[in-house]
């Protein structure tokens, strides 16, 4: 018996690797985040698959679920949105299955930044625009930012910030990112990549606080900043140039 978490992909039901959906497919229970992943992906779980909602449920009654089904000897398919290597919550999940003895699996998925990306149709980095980008996100109640990480630590690199969870304090993200980025510097805000309802606000420091203010946008919505979003003049990758030596060339 094995628990097997899946980043189920930022909200596409075809945004999910065949790995992930061929385990969703053989599991026989299903453990999905109801709130954010979408409902089309359990279409994939076998017929008589035990399907349970954790959304309203607690740490403890999550593990309790597997403790079940490790004693019955059935495969647990473990849905979380996005990819599981940030803000997946998967990682209190696997402390407490490394002390109770049970085995699992990760497998990888789509995250929302390269969603908001692609709905952009945005190359986050540019040659000698922008090289990084940084995932980051703002103090909430689920978990506060430790002292070291603020946005004007990253802002001050000048790197793209992918900058989730925070929409709600879009006035308090400009406020900190001004001084270093500048008012004109370009930043979009991608409401619900690859979901039906996908919205996106393109605009400047200067102005996105009204227009998201204006949108009524409160949640699920990923805000990203920097030159790269709207560089044109940026110097071609040497990677494709005709002079540039490379081993995979003659």
């Amino acid at each position: 018996m094995t628990v097997h978490f899946i980043g189920a992909g930022p909200g596409a039901p075809d945004l999910i690797t065949l790995r992930g959906r061929d385990l969703i497919a053989r599991c026989p229970v299903c453990l999905y985040a109801g709130s954010l992943v979408p409902k089309e992906l359990l279409a994939y779980c076998p017929a008589d698959a035990r399907i349970i909602d954790t959304a309203p449920m607690a740490l403890e009654a999550i593990i309790a679920e597997f403790s079940r089904a490790h004693a019955e000897g059935k495969d647990v398919a473990r849905l979380h949105s996005g990819d599981l290597s940030i803000w997946s919550a998967m990682g209190e999940q696997l402390r407490e299955l490394d002390r109770l003895g049970i085995p699992y699996s990760v497998t990888p998925g789509v995250p929302s930044f390269a969603a908001a990306a692609a709905a952009l149709k945005r190359e986050l980095t540019l040659p000698e625009v922008a090289q990084s980008l940084v995932l980051t996100r703002t103090s909430g109640r689920a978990s506060s930012m430790p002292p070291r990480e603020t946005l004007a630590t990253f802002a001050a690199s000048g790197a793209t910030l992918a900058i989730h969870l925070s929409i709600h304090a879009i006035e308090k993200v400009v406020g900190e990112l001004l001084p270093f980025y500048g008012a004109d510097c370009p930043v979009a805000v991608v409401y619900r990549a690859s979901w039906p309802d996908e919205r996106i606000i393109e605009a400047t420091l200067a102005t996105i606080a009204s227009k998201v203010t204006e949108s009524a946008m409160e949640r699920t919505a990923l805000i990203l900043v920097g030159p790269a979003l709207a560089a044109q003049d940026f110097r071609t990758s040497a990677l494709y140039d005709i002079d540039y030596q490379r081993r995979f060339r003659a």
